[in-house]
């Protein structure tokens, strides 16, 4: 005889509640994140990945659904991402008092045996890496404390544009933790109105690539004073 009667449901993963929830191990993980995030980007986008995995979030909770399209994605990211560096280093920068020269990186001035490391550390790690912490899993943490409220949703950008900012001044000084912190407000605000992340990523590494090349062929200054003299 054939038991018709439904097998028993699993038990609910305790461990998985806990790293979404706001106990010790759901703060500690997210304190986690977020430093090897500013640390070494890659690392802490493993370790978000890891996390998404292991408490069963979904993957568009942070932002990671498929696009329609991938085509139309990365080239709405690339173009942009590039278009958005030129406009920093355009107005932006100048009007904050930023040195057109970026002392941190000048070594990449036709410095060709550098470029390669620094062209996969900008898409990988930054692109890809710092999207993912502090767009996305930052964005998931803070939502679900804070509330999708509109209040919220503006405290939301507002922190994580202020700590993306604040992760980029022992590297870059005031001018870099300036950048980044506008970055942070722009691409926070299109997060938090479309909730995708891949355009986002394309535009974040475009924009880096972009700086680097900027660097590569000795034009920051160029650049910098295309408008204001």
């Amino acid at each position: 005889m054939i038991d018709a009667s439904p097998a028993p449901a699993s038990p609910p993963d305790a461990f998985a509640h806990q790293l979404r929830a706001f106990g010790p191990l759901g703060v500690a993980a997210a304190l986690i994140v977020t430093a090897f995030g500013a640390l070494f980007e890659p690392f802490g986008a493993l370790l978000a990945v890891l996390w998404i995995r292991r408490s069963r979030t979904p993957w568009r909770a942070l932002g990671l659904a498929s696009p329609k399209s991938w085509i139309a994605t990365a080239a709405a990211g690339i173009i942009f991402g590039a278009l958005f560096k030129i406009g920093m280093k355009v107005i932006v920068m100048p009007l904050l008092g930023a040195d057109p020269i970026n002392q941190a990186y000048h070594y990449l001035a036709g410095n060709r045996a550098a470029l390669p490391e620094m062209l996969f550390d900008v898409v990988v790690g930054a692109g890809f890496g710092e999207e993912l912490v502090y767009r996305g899993f930052l964005f998931e943490r803070l939502r679900k404390l804070l509330g999708n409220a509109m209040g919220a949703t503006i405290a939301i950008v507002l922190l994580t544009a202020v700590l993306f900012g604040a992760i980029h001044y022992p590297g870059q000084g005031l001018a870099g933790a300036e950048q980044a912190t506008v970055v942070g407000l722009v691409f926070g605000t299109i997060f938090a109105m479309t909730g995708r992340l891949w355009m986002l990523m394309f535009a974040h590494a475009a924009f880096d690539v972009t700086a680097v090349f900027m660097i590569y062929w000795n034009l920051e200054s160029w650049v910098a004073h295309l408008i204001f003299r």
